[in-house]
């Protein structure tokens, strides 16, 4: 649908949130950020580099068995910008639909728009991870190793993505 470009960081994407999934299963909840790319991904965090390895191979094994939920996350900037344009959408569309209205009467509307905008972009977020910007089809993907550039700051190299 995209192109094999896009394709790739997709797919990279999803085995980002697996691993990051199964980082947290193993050590509890902590600071970490990913951004994926075509030919990997990168973890922030103070993450040791073979423990970063280790999750990152588990996390491809159970999605190439069977666990594509993995690729969808909670914990997403895709979630961030669905629950940031539905609700900028419903506070404008508020604004907009009553201009001979004083602003104080459209204020609660729009706080009320914004709300509803904020509780459906949950659902919302994870489709358009689902659909959009993460794919669970890694059969032909193969993690290569983990790169360190800084303290923190680790690429997860993959392949056939």
């Amino acid at each position: 649908m995209f192109g094999p470009w896009i394709d790739a960081i997709r797919r990279n994407h999803g085995v980002e949130h697996a691993t990051v999934a199964v980082l947290f299963s193993r050590t509890g909840p902590q600071r970490v950020a990913g951004r994926a790319s075509k030919d990997g991904f990168f973890i922030l965090g103070a993450i040791d580099e073979a423990q970063l390895l280790s999750c990152a191979h588990e996390a491809l094994d159970r999605m190439q068995r069977g666990e594509a939920e993995l690729a969808v996350s909670p914990h997403c900037g895709t979630n961030i910008a669905v629950t940031a344009a539905l609700s900028t959408l419903a506070t404008m569309n508020t604004f907009a639909r009553h201009p001979e209205r004083p602003l104080r009467e459209r204020f609660g509307d729009a706080f009320t728009g914004s709300i509803f905008a904020i509780i459906a972009s949950q659902p919302i977020g994870r489709l358009v991870q689902r659909f959009l910007t993460t794919r669970a089809d890694v059969q032909a993907m193969e993690i290569v190793g983990v790169r360190t550039y800084f303290p923190g700051v680790r690429k997860v190299l993959t392949r056939g993505a």
